[in-house]
């Protein structure tokens, strides 16, 4: 499927009714929540590739993009819905309560999110109740089928959408992503406090764009002042998992809808990535 082409699969999953269904079994891997306290950080490109990552191990992975105000995964992976939805009537339809929404199989992986859903330049417009439901729907009814690994791509903050997914999702830890600034630490400082009340585990911090390497000399060159230590996460007991440099092919390919790994497998970058699973899912069982 091409940038423009429409997404059929998972745009109006409208199956016959199941009254009486008691719903999907439930997951039976780890759900691994990827949030920051602010956007620009790099946490959707974290999610995508760390998925990728995990299922190039030989897993069966899901990913989930629950930001419903700016989901960015169907651009990476070129998966865009040109058509917009006039009106939203699955909240209004008793029958369409128990619709099941069918993942996308991308580059390895099952796939789904709200901009499946919606038009590419369309805005989620709708009353807290209608956002609430879609959440609803993207936790619950999606047939993922047996899995290893479900990342979900959380919006950034510490809003009613992130609590509720993390009270339906029931993870099994959150990864915490960070830009080298000391207001994407303050603000991630947050997101941490907001897990830790909800009993959810930080299973650690990546801190992403954290320096340049000069075209030139091949050293590393800070982007970004030096993030007080009082005001970094790790200040706060998160531990670090991964340090990402800023890497302008990573946006590139992002931007052709080609992820890194499937892109440049055998960079130094995606093997930061490689080594980041690995420390995430002996996080997870561990």
């Amino acid at each position: 499927m091409g940038v423009d082409d429409p997404l059929q699969p998972a745009i109006d999953p409208v199956a016959p009714d199941h009254a009486g269904d008691p719903g999907l079994p439930p997951l039976a891997g780890s759900v691994i929540l990827v949030a920051s306290g602010k956007g620009g950080v790099g946490k959707s490109t974290i999610s995508l590739n760390l998925a990728l990552a995990l299922a190039q191990k030989g897993a069966s992975v899901g990913l989930l993009d629950a930001d419903v105000y700016a989901p960015d995964i169907p651009l990476m992976i070129n998966l865009t819905r040109t058509q917009h939805r006039k009106r939203w009537p699955m909240y209004a339809n008793p029958r369409l309560r128990s619709a099941r929404l069918e993942p996308v199989e991308r580059f390895g992986l099952k796939v789904m999110s709200a901009g499946f859903l919606i038009g590419e330049d369309q805005s989620l417009s709708f009353p807290a109740s209608s956002v609430q439901f879609v959440l609803n729907q993207l936790a619950q009814q999606v047939q993922w089928g047996e899995l290893d690994y479900l990342i979900v791509d959380l919006p950034p903050g510490t809003a009613d959408v992130q609590q509720h997914l993390a009270f339906l999702l029931r993870p099994t830890g959150a990864l915490i992503v960070v830009g080298s600034q000391d207001a994407a630490h303050l603000d991630a400082k947050k997101v941490v406090s907001m897990f830790r009340e909800q009993g959810v585990p930080v299973l650690g911090g990546v801190e992403n764009m954290h320096s340049l390497e000069c075209p030139h000399c091949h050293r590393d060159v800070e982007i970004f002042p030096t993030v007080r230590p009082s005001r970094a996460i790790w200040a706060a007991g998160v531990e670090r998992l991964a340090e990402f440099p800023f890497e302008p092919r990573l946006a590139q390919e992002a931007e052709r809808g080609r992820p890194l790994l499937v892109a440049a497998p055998e960079s130094a970058q995606a093997e930061r990535f490689r080594a980041l699973a690995e420390r995430v899912a002996a996080r997870c069982h561990g």
